[in-house]
């Protein structure tokens, strides 16, 4: 007989993991200054680390969804984390910009899938009521990533070079793959086998595909600046590179807290919490376009824009899933896997318009166009809300007769 894992404990294995995955989606944030010296790239090209890994999440997600989908979860679990130390090693002795971009794209497969399986089964192994809560838990290994991670990862690189930076972060994975495969129980029930019907059918609901859009526009709007935050840190603020490395761990902080908020918030209705999530966002990232030039002032900003940057996931992910609970009960995983993508769409969107803002315009102009972004999603948002209204009311009035 198998021992039954506690909720509790498979949850931090999905945790462990997140940090490994989380610490190498952002680590490039804080090297883009010694990517241009190493392979004299401009800004824009050293940004693409940034925006090719957001591809391959996009891509690889859903692709990923449809051929593992038959696969035992444990099983898969120890694929994915081996997958990703594989693509973190290749980038780490890149001895070229575009074997680095590579190693990204091998890495951002099984980023892909990781969020979207992990996603399914802390939704799972919890009450309804907590689900949102459950999720903010997984996806806290994302938020702590960028609390010392990513910083640490930053450090590693300035003292002793940009590969040491990968390197670092194999070294969590190997943690990673560890945790998964002692902590991820073995028998986990298989989901409904994915088909490429099943992108048809979430993609051709008109509530799911206004729901994943939101995700790409309200999520991705941050990466315009925040893809070039060291720069503009170091450029446009006054602040010294070391400064940079305490910054990032004081802003990962700005965002553990919000994402934790922001899942309580949306656990009874993500809708509403979100619109004021977003509306929260496109507020400060307003203010960081005038005070992006002012040391103090762009800083407190700055960690303004963390706060509300990781804020909306717990809810944008529950509500993805109860969008496909309701509408396509056999497309759950599909549903998650395009919202991961959509995440990345956004991620991906964001810091290739952010590399084209830096060229044509500068630095100072990012937050401009990323507070552009959130405001469309803020408008969807509220059609979203609007579709959702009938709905309750059909119920209600179901519930008089």
């Amino acid at each position: 007989m198998t021992k039954k894992i506690s909720p509790t404990f498979t949850l931090l294995a999905l945790a462990v993991s997140a940090f490994a995955i989380g610490s190498t989606e952002f680590i490039s944030v804080g090297l883009i200054p010694l990517l241009i010296q190493s392979f004299y790239v401009s800004m824009a090209q050293a940004g693409m680390t940034v925006s090719v890994y957001a591809l391959g999440i996009m891509v690889g997600a859903p692709l990923m969804t449809l051929l593992t989908g038959q696969i035992n979860r444990h099983t898969l679990m120890v694929i994915i984390m081996l997958l990703f130390i594989l693509g973190n090693l290749v980038a780490a002795f890149a001895p070229a910009f575009i074997i680095l971009l590579a190693g990204r794209v091998i890495a951002a497969l099984a980023h892909g899938i990781f969020m979207t399986v992990a996603s399914v089964i802390a939704a799972d192994v919890v009450a309804p009521s907590k689900r949102a809560s459950a999720i903010a838990v997984m996806f806290t290994g994302l938020t702590v990533a960028t609390v010392t991670g990513v910083p640490m990862g930053t450090m590693i690189g300035q003292l002793g070079g940009w590969r040491w930076s990968f390197i670092f972060i194999s070294v969590i994975g190997v943690i990673g793959l560890i945790a998964d495969y002692i902590l991820v129980p073995r028998n986990l029930p298989l989901p409904s086998k994915a088909t490429a019907k099943g992108i048809l059918r979430v993609l051709g609901n008109p509530q799911l595909l206004l729901a994943l859009l939101v995700t790409a526009l309200g999520y991705g709007g941050t990466f315009v600046a925040y893809t070039y935050l060291s720069p503009l840190l170091e450029q446009k603020m006054g602040w010294s590179a070391g400064a940079v490395v305490v910054i990032l761990v004081v802003y990962g902080l700005m965002v553990a807290i919000g994402n934790t908020l922001g899942g309580r918030w949306a656990n009874a209705k993500p809708l509403a919490a979100l619109l004021k999530m977003f509306t929260g966002l496109f507020v400060t990232l307003l203010v960081l376009t005038f005070t992006s030039g002012s040391h103090w002032l762009g800083l407190l900003t700055v960690l303004f824009m963390g706060f509300f940057a990781f804020m909306n996931v717990p809810g944008l992910q529950l509500y993805i899933v109860q969008l496909a609970e309701k509408n396509t009960p056999n497309d759950i995983t599909m549903a998650s896997a395009l919202n991961i993508a959509a995440f990345n769409v956004g991620i991906a969107l964001g810091s290739g318009i952010g590399g084209q803002v830096t060229s044509q315009f500068g630095l100072s102009w990012t937050p401009v166009f990323g507070a552009g972004m959130v405001a469309i999603s803020i408008g969807l948002t509220l059609g979203l809300i609007k579709l959702a209204r009938p709905a309750k009311r059909l119920v209600k009035k179901f519930n008089r007769i």
